[in-house]
């Protein structure tokens, strides 16, 4: 099949963001090519040069930005301190809307949903993030919904993290079906039980733990004033 013919998902990497939030929706969407030989994943940046995480490791990419214009699909991942700071690089939101232009679907882990926004892709749109930064969401002029994941149109943007396995197996049946998604489902052993209680959602906790995860939105804003969009 010739180079132009396939359909390129194209997960985007920066510095600093948090590894399972590509990892986790990649070696989901990666199978696919197995099942349907037109796609081809491949992730992102702005050189090829290796770029380090909010963990140990570092990644490196496949292709760069000018290698891929007009993927198919495209997937943001997110992170902590250093997403924030990428919401406002130039170089990568200009990629990120140009991208957009020719996807069939948009997708972001976690604050990578901040990027999406911060492009103007998500304005009043139903979208959901990380739940220590729903409040920047809403200020970068998307409608926060509480959920695992959120579909608008062409969008979908997956909660904190881990939710992008969720999302990723939810593009994965849009693009090939139930029985082909679950497959890879079985394939992956992706059958959660997670040792401890349920996740406490409670405002009243969560608020109280936020500073766990990001300063005030104060200091926040401070510092990255193209938060307040």
């Amino acid at each position: 099949m010739a180079q132009d013919d396939k359909k390129q998902i194209a997960f985007v990497l920066y510095p600093g963001l948090t590894p399972l939030d590509l990892i986790g929706p990649l070696q989901v969407l990666a199978p696919l090519s197995r099942i349907d030989p037109s796609f081809e994943a491949v992730v992102v940046a702005r050189t090829k040069d290796p770029l380090p995480t909010d963990s140990v490791i570092g990644l490196v990419p496949s292709h760069t930005f000018d290698e891929v214009p007009a993927p198919f699909a495209i997937i943001v991942p997110g992170g902590g301190q250093p997403t924030l700071a990428a919401a406002g690089d130039k170089v990568l939101l200009d990629y990120v809307a140009s991208a957009d232009a020719t996807t069939e679907m948009t997708m972001s882990v976690c604050t990578g949903a901040l990027i999406l926004a911060a492009a103007g892709l998500l304005d009043g749109r139903h979208a959901t993030t990380h739940w220590a930064y729903v409040d920047i969401l809403e200020l970068l002029g998307a409608n926060p919904m509480k959920a695992r994941w959120v579909e608008d149109g062409k969008y979908l943007t997956a909660a904190g993290v881990s939710a992008g396995i969720d999302g990723g197996l939810h593009l994965a049946q849009r693009l090939v079906g139930d029985d082909a998604a679950g497959l890879i489902k079985l394939g992956l052993e992706y059958d959660p039980d997670p040792p401890l209680a349920p996740i406490n959602w409670d405002p009243a906790f969560t608020d109280a733990v936020r500073p766990l995860w990001r300063a005030p939105l104060r200091e926040v804003l401070e510092l990255h004033p193209h938060l307040a969009r």
